[in-house]
């Protein structure tokens, strides 16, 4: 989210039925909103199953919860990162040898 004050507009989000106001630019509205929505039905999960359902103790299990989602998602991504690498280096040496074959 940008600091940027001059170009920032407020945008209302809801959580839990709860009202906030965010500056943010205009170009990042469309993201802020999605993402407020998101976290509002991370939240609502969360207090579904919460023993004690207070707003600050959903929001933090929702941020700790998509935190480890991310976290996560990260590994998957540099494991499958690593399997492309891995792959199109072993290509590669097999190109380069049938190269090497094919110029002797």
């Amino acid at each position: 989210m940008s600091t940027t004050t001059s170009t920032s507009e407020p945008v209302a989000l809801r959580l839990l039925d709860r009202e906030f106001h965010i500056a943010c630019a205009p170009e990042e509205r469309p993201g802020l909103i999605a993402a407020a929505q998101f976290l509002d039905g991370k939240m609502r999960e969360v207090k579904s199953n919460a023993k004690v359902p207070g707003f600050d103790r959903v929001a933090v299990l929702a941020a700790v919860s998509i935190a480890h989602d991310l976290l996560v998602l990260r590994k998957e991504h540099d494991s499958q990162e690593q399997v492309l690498t891995d792959g199109l280096a072993s290509l590669r040496r097999k190109l380069d040898g049938m190269l090497d074959a094919s110029v002797k």
